[in-house]
């Protein structure tokens, strides 16, 4: 049965289209974040495995969120890794227990989402007349600048 929530369905299936991008991306996010916190070694090595733990435990919870927006929207939610690295805008990385390039990497993948996240908040609001949609993609990205300043001051 098709959703009647008032958007679209053009709009409905561009605005799915996105979110299973952005469910990509998160779900990438988080496996390597849980292959750091398996991976990392250093003398905080219980501190930054429990660091990658938390933010990798608050990524599943994203990435469930995401898969059901997309459902209640009247769309199927991708679910298979080779669809997850088909529309990722991020890039896997070489193995690594260096904690600096770990960090690093990390830094990058939530700069990238908090970037993509500001131009598909205004096609939700502006294009595609979602504003449920904007606000949810809006908290999505706070906890994304969250995440980055979290892991910026471990850089500094």
């Amino acid at each position: 049965m098709k959703a009647n929530v008032g958007l679209s369905e053009k709009n409905s299936q561009a605005i799915a289209e996105k979110l299973n991008t952005i469910l990509a991306d998160e779900f990438l996010l988080s496996l390597k974040t849980r292959n750091y916190h398996w991976n990392v070694e250093g003398s905080n090595f219980m501190e930054m495995h429990k660091f990658y733990e938390g933010i990798y435990d608050e990524l599943d919870e994203v990435i469930d969120e995401v898969a059901e927006r997309i459902r209640s929207i009247g769309h199927y939610s991708q679910g298979r890794m080779a669809d997850f690295m088909k529309t990722t805008n991020l890039q896997e990385q070489p193995y690594t227990n260096d904690q600096g390039k770990q960090l690093k990497d990390l830094l990058d993948d939530h700069e990238t989402i908090i970037r993509y996240l500001r131009k598909d908040i205004d096609l939700m609001q502006d294009k595609y007349k979602d504003a449920g949609n904007a606000d949810f993609l809006t908290g999505l990205m706070e906890k994304h600048e969250k995440w980055a300043w979290f892991i910026r001051s471990y850089l500094k």
